[in-house]
């Protein structure tokens, strides 16, 4: 996210853009590239075929008729395969990885999209950039549908939320930054680590189920990142506000649940 690769309509570029689903895009690829990593049973399905990958697919819950798209579905394949690939994406995200990342990467079976079958882990992901307490309801409103409706349509689904929340001070917003960024930017101050906190603990109220039958998410990870959206390096912020080590909404135990959920839950898989 370091990059600025969104462009508005006045020219500015952005690292961060709330109607752009370019970050969400770049998490959903992470979470994937890691928990194929972390996963052994995952890369046996991806090498034989069993499992593809579906982006921005309609999910339609079947109790109460609500439909939602999903940023990104594993998923079994439901037709032909598509051209897309997890490294073409990569190309297209314009996501940077170190060495040691490539080198893993390219140790992966490829993961192909396709028409999405049975969808058996559906990601979600989103951001608290600015004005957190002002955004806090839609946020938990959009995330909580989600697992709802994820599990209207199938049960035995992975449902996953990624969330990102901002610890910056100050913030170049694109919405009050327009014709007048480069002339005379308006900078948006946060009562930091306040407006962090509040969005960190309204993500800690959406609903978390142990066992398909429960109502919640099947996992759920809160990432703090540092980022004035100015084109400085956007930085991972490990200390508080930040879910420490250990902890449930820590991202390397949010990638180890979903191991362990996916090896128990889809062991008879193909």
């Amino acid at each position: 996210m370091s990059s600025a690769s969104i462009l508005d309509r006045y020219d500015n570029t952005w690292q961060y853009h709330s109607r752009s689903d370019h970050h969400s895009k770049i998490a959903c690829w992470g979470v994937v590239f890691d928990l194929m990593v972390s996963t052994p049973l995952l890369r046996r399905h991806v090498a034989t075929g069993a499992v593809r990958f579906g982006i921005n697919h309609e999910m339609r819950d079947f109790v109460h008729d609500r439909k939602k798209n999903l940023d990104l579905v594993l998923c079994t394949p439901g037709g032909p395969t598509k051209s897309d690939t997890l490294a073409s994406l990569a190309a297209n995200y314009k996501i940077e990885l170190t060495d040691e990342e490539r080198e893993e990467f390219g140790e992966l079976p490829p993961l192909v999209r396709a028409p999405v079958g049975s969808v058996l882990l559906a990601l979600e992901a989103k951001a608290c950039m600015t004005a957190h307490q002002r955004a806090l309801p839609r946020l938990y409103d959009e995330l909580n549908s989600s697992h709802l409706t994820v599990h209207g349509a199938s049960d035995q689904a992975i449902a996953v939320a990624f969330t990102m929340v901002n610890v910056a001070s100050a913030y170049l917003s694109p919405d009050l930054n327009k014709k007048n960024r480069s002339s005379d930017p308006v900078w948006s101050q946060h009562k930091q680590p306040r407006d962090a906190q509040l969005a960190i603990d309204k993500i800690k109220q959406l609903p978390r189920r142990s066992k398909p039958g429960d109502v919640g998410y099947d996992a759920i990870s809160i990432v703090a990142i540092d980022m004035a959206n100015d084109g400085r390096p956007v930085e991972l912020v490990d200390g508080s506000p930040a879910p420490p080590k250990g902890d449930i909404y820590n991202y390397e135990s949010m990638i180890a649940r979903l191991s362990a959920i996916y090896a128990t839950r889809f062991k008879d898989l193909g």
